[in-house]
């Protein structure tokens, strides 16, 4: 449960008048811009993940609140609202981890749903069964012996499934959401290259000469790969990687997935639209905060709406993903009064760096967002709600909640 915090009233008259965003399990808040008062930040997905999951804005959280609170309460409850049973146990697993699934043959798509599940590949069964339904694809799972990593996307564990077991010992699969720290640790288990001489190697000041598309995260100060580790399964059978074959790998692939792209066309759209200067890099971040901030394809474009409306009048994007990736993991209400440049509560604008490696289909809602005037969103396993204003943002929680 969040704590009460302390404002003054004319905050708390503020915030009645304005509104704000919200993320999986976390109630959205009242709408705030840079120029009203200072807020609360944000740090992509659980990773959800989302979790933020994948992983863990989050921008909207179940909230439960089972007694009526009055004063200064009632205005940090719109503020922090409360984790859902739900919510806590999907970000009980720690994303990024190395687990083996073996799958029978016969095994039905329900049940192995529910081993995922039970082995933290995945957050919830139903949402994977579901989708999987409705691709018409549950019954094609192969049998096998397959390597997952916790906090893996929905439908890159749906591809594996179809695809079957990589047979080689010499691979390594990077989901949707991972951090450069988690991909450094997944290295080291599959391919035997320590995470000191990973995380050492994995700077972009060694690589911008052959990737031109790494100046942004040299020129930010940054120096880092972190949303480049393009997410893929890499095999590396019949080799002795080292850290820069990985990385080189890596970083080939984003350059294969995004060459189709065309950056420069959609910024120029980003900016007659919404009033917003994005460089690739800006585009990359959001990108990374979208992959933590969506379960599925579909809500992907829509998230990045709300984030670029927000930044269009000013307001924080009040994301729990971009403070997860300074607290590897679950976000508390105390984590969100930290002064942290990840922290979007607190600081307007985006984070200084991608927080994960996003996905080719969040790069692209990031480049081409939907057209809507959503301001909110609340997403859990079973419901997503997009709203324009905070009135109907609590509204739509309050109905989805049966109460």
């Amino acid at each position: 449960m969040a704590s009460a915090r302390k404002i003054s009233r004319r905050t708390a008259e503020l915030t009645q008048r304005m509104g704000a965003s919200s993320r999986r399990g976390r109630q959205g808040h009242e709408r705030r811009t840079a120029r009203s008062f200072r807020g609360l930040s944000a740090d992509r997905r659980g990773s959800r993940r989302k979790a933020a999951s994948k992983r863990p804005l989050y921008i909207a959280v179940i909230a439960v609140a089972s007694v009526a609170v009055v004063g200064v309460l009632l205005v940090a409850h719109s503020f922090f609202g409360f984790l859902s049973s739900d919510q806590q146990q999907k970000t009980s697993v720690t994303a990024g981890q190395q687990v083996t699934v073996t799958i029978a043959e016969g095994t039905g798509g329900s049940e192995i749903a529910q081993m995922l599940a039970d082995d933290g590949v995945i957050s919830d069964a139903s949402t994977f069964l579901s989708a999987a339904q409705k691709q018409n694809v549950d019954s094609e799972f192969k049998p096998g012996t397959y390597s997952f990593v916790t906090g893996s996307d929905v439908q890159n564990v749906i591809d594996r499934l179809i695809a079957g077991p990589n047979t080689s010992e010499n691979s390594i699969t990077v989901t949707e959401g991972l951090t450069l720290s988690q991909i450094a640790n997944l290295v080291e288990q599959n391919l035997g290259i320590s995470v000191a001489d990973f995380t050492t190697q994995a700077k972009a000041s060694n690589y911008v000469g052959d990737y031109p598309f790494l100046q942004g995260a040299v020129s930010s100060g940054s120096d880092t790969l972190e949303g480049y580790l393009y997410p893929k399964t890499y095999d590396f059978s019949g080799q002795s990687p080292t850290a820069d074959t990985v990385i080189r790998a890596m970083l080939d692939q984003f350059q294969k997935e995004v060459a189709s792209l065309d950056f420069a066309t959609a910024e120029a759209s980003l900016e007659s639209g919404y009033g917003v200067t994005m460089s690739d890099y800006d585009v990359l971040t959001l990108a990374s905060i979208i992959e933590k901030e969506a379960l599925t394809d579909e809500q992907r474009p829509k998230i990045a709406s709300v984030f670029y409306n927000r930044l269009k009048i000013g307001m924080y994007l009040d994301s729990d993903a971009t403070m997860g990736y300074v607290t590897g993991g679950d976000v508390s209400a105390e984590d969100l009064e930290t002064d942290s440049p990840y922290n979007s509560y607190l600081h307007a604008g985006l984070p200084p760096t991608p927080i994960c490696s996003p996905g080719l289909a969040s790069i692209q809602s990031a480049l081409s967002p939907s057209s809507t005037s959503y301001y909110y969103f609340w997403i859990t396993s079973f419901e997503e709600v997009f709203s324009e204003t905070y009135e109907e943002h609590q509204q739509a929680i309050s109905a989805a909640q049966g109460s």
